[in-house]
């Protein structure tokens, strides 16, 4: 696309179209440069406008189509950018634990990636390239803003430098930034190429020069993907529910929220198993699970009565309780100054 010749041939071969439905023609003076867009947006952007469309049929473009494309192109780009911030400390040949002692949900979020990895290799195997860039797309903005990393970026910020649930999550993290930089690779080839070289210390590499990246294998991913794919359904009546009583000013953030969920027997015992990790997954300072006779679940938010913690931002009733740290909660002293908390779930 950095010639007269493949210009031309957008044009005179009479498959692009623009906003209008109208095929474009330098006569009529409807055609979108090539140039033009890669002068202005950048050469990705092109690259990923042509990826995501589906070209057994017309290609459809204009600005607001070139908008769409950019506001896609921002969110995969900010995931990478999260993933390769928050693995800044982390060296492979020092903190890799063996996978059977990460957390639960580093576990699953390997398991989605491994999923992630099998559809989009077969779309490009079958040259459905706007399938796989659907998937990763999806992927980045649901599975890992809309939720892993939402959930993680507590333990993240908050867990000891190097503790195990801290460098659990940077494991994970470490392993899905290389699957999700050698997949964007064949269409995003300048920011994967720039995400490489942030990622590797050896600076004369080329993510163009690897292979796919082969992921730590998950004993029970299948029990897993359904384990948390369930409570993610839950998770989002919670958050739906939270919203509400936001909106109606009762409280500011979620983390002003104690839930409570009245669910029938065996959701009350499932949502039980994670224990007091729930509060984590739910993003809230406290969850309570009662079992309840009614077949439908139902959420109580109530704004928290507790003091909130200068460093996590969590209310708890234990904040203050240590003169020397007084504006810290319990678990934030032991995380900065002892022996820290334990965290198995999220």
């Amino acid at each position: 696309i950095n010639g007269r010749a493949p210009y031309n041939a957008l044009v005179t071969h009479g498959f692009v179209v623009d906003g209008n439905g109208r095929k474009m023609s330098k006569s009529v003076g409807n055609v979108v440069a090539p140039q033009k867009v890669f002068d202005t947006l950048g050469a990705d952007i092109l690259r990923l406008w042509v990826g995501s469309t589906d070209y057994s049929g017309e290609l459809s473009i204009s600005d607001e189509i070139l908008k769409r494309v950019v506001e896609s192109y921002r969110r995969l780009r900010n995931t990478l950018r999260f993933l390769l911030a928050n693995i800044a400390d982390f060296d492979a040949s020092k903190h890799a634990l063996p996978v059977e002692q990460w957390l639960e949900i580093d576990r699953y979020a390997i398991a989605l990636t491994q999923k992630l990895h099998d559809e989009v290799t077969a779309d490009f195997n079958r040259y459905e390239f706007h399938f796989a860039l659907q998937k990763l797309q999806a992927f980045c903005s649901e599975d890992l803003g809309g939720f892993y990393l939402d959930v993680l970026k507590d333990r993240l910020y908050t867990a000891g430098e190097n503790s195990a649930a801290r460098r659990s999550a940077q494991n994970a993290l470490h392993h899905i930034a290389h699957s999700i930089i050698r997949l964007l690779a064949p269409v995003l080839s300048f920011t994967a190429e720039e995400a490489w070289k942030n990622i590797q210390l050896n600076q004369i590499d080329s993510v163009f020069l690897q292979s796919w990246h082969v992921l730590p294998k998950i004993a029970d991913s299948d029990a897993l993907l359904a384990r948390w794919s369930r409570v993610r359904v839950m998770r989002a009546e919670v958050l739906k529910q939270m919203e509400t009583v936001r909106v109606s000013g009762a409280i500011g953030s979620s983390l002003a929220a104690n839930v409570t969920v009245i669910a029938k027997d065996d959701d009350t015992k499932f949502l039980q198993s994670f224990a007091d990790d729930l509060r984590f997954v739910f993003i809230s300072s406290q969850a309570t699970v009662k079992n309840g006779a009614a077949n439908e679940m139902e959420i109580v938010v109530t704004p928290s009565a507790d003091k909130k913690c200068e460093r996590c931002w969590h209310y708890r009733s234990d904040v203050g309780a240590n003169v020397e740290h007084a504006p810290l909660c319990g678990r934030c002293v032991s995380n900065l100054y002892g022996a820290g908390e334990k965290r198995t779930y999220a």
